[in-house]
């Protein structure tokens, strides 16, 4: 098995006036598909994106920091 490294960053998922940052481990190996995240973060991924299509809050808002956009006005 390589050796491999671990950093933790925040992707935005973002539908209509809201965004979600959910936390996701990047996994650095020394193969050629390296960077990348676990099966299990990219399901969580789409499962925030689902509920913030259907309107589902509560349920994003287990998974993931929940921000609602609001325009400025300049």
């Amino acid at each position: 098995m390589s050796d491999h490294s671990v950093r933790w960053e925040k992707e935005i998922v973002r539908v209509g006036d809201y965004i979600a940052e959910v936390e996701v481990e990047i996994i650095c190996t020394e193969d050629e598909w390296s960077p990348y995240i676990s099966v299990e973060d990219a399901r969580r991924l789409d499962e925030v994106r689902q509920a913030l299509v259907s309107g589902d809050l509560e349920r994003a808002t287990k998974l993931a920091k929940v921000y609602r956009l609001v325009p400025v006005a300049a």
